[in-house]
């Protein structure tokens, strides 16, 4: 996929309108699905029980114990779970912790922490905060990423999706629909996915997806949890 965006900016908001529709066209109504309808049934509890078995952090406590609360635990636990991701988007970001980030540059000097990752999947902003001078901060070039404004982390209003210095908002106002848009995004605008991102779109894309299984270059790691996943 290539990183050249072929459109004028103007032209973003119609074509991220179209987003399911053109995917779609490539795939089909089944791949289409797979997603929204795959990761709260099949994925997601045993994400969850796979990540019990990494090294303990802080960070990776949070986000299991958010993963698996209910919105009635988040409402008498606000103090525990206030400033964590929802469940949904919690289990999306446990897969950066069982799937490490890619390392960065030709020489590979060291890997990144999948705490470090996060911060390319998704960037939370309070509500009122102007999401124009968000974009207008941005000074280089980066791949299209979920922006989610809200009053907290667990409780987000809406999502749009950054790429080319444009905040487009999702029609989704889910996690999982606001994910789900993001990563068809980069096969509806051919865009390569995030370095850091890699082996997480990869098994997102080989083995919820069903795309391309066999023909994209998985690493070890990302074979290694699909085999356990779906076993």
């Amino acid at each position: 996929m290539s990183v050249t965006f072929m459109f004028l900016n103007s032209c973003y908001v119609i074509y991220l309108m179209q987003v399911e529709q053109d995917f779609i066209l490539q795939f089909g109504e089944d791949v289409a699905a797979k997603f929204l309808e795959r990761w709260p049934t099949t994925f997601k509890q045993k994400i969850i029980q796979q990540s019990k078995a990494l090294p303990t952090t802080s960070e990776l406590e949070e986000l299991i114990y958010c993963a698996e609360a209910t919105s009635n635990e988040r409402e008498g636990d606000e103090a525990s779970l206030g400033s964590g991701w929802d469940s949904d988007l919690s289990s999306i970001i446990l897969l950066l912790h069982l799937i490490p980030p890619s390392a960065q540059g030709r020489k590979r000097p060291g890997k990144v922490s999948a705490t470090q990752a996060e911060k390319h999947l998704v960037v939370f902003m309070k509500s009122g905060t102007s999401v124009q001078e968000h974009v207008d901060a941005i000074t280089s070039s980066t791949q299209p990423y979920p922006l989610a404004i809200g009053m907290n982390r667990a409780t987000i209003n809406e999502f749009f999706i950054v790429m080319d210095k444009q905040a487009i908002p999702c029609r989704s106002t889910s996690s999982l629909g606001a994910f789900d848009e993001l990563f068809k995004t980069h096969f509806v605008f051919g865009i390569m996915y995030n370095q850091m991102l890699q082996n997480m779109y990869t098994f997102v894309q080989t083995t919820v997806f069903n795309i391309d299984v066999g023909k994209v270059r998985e690493s070890p790691r990302v074979a290694e949890i699909r085999a356990r996943l779906l076993q």
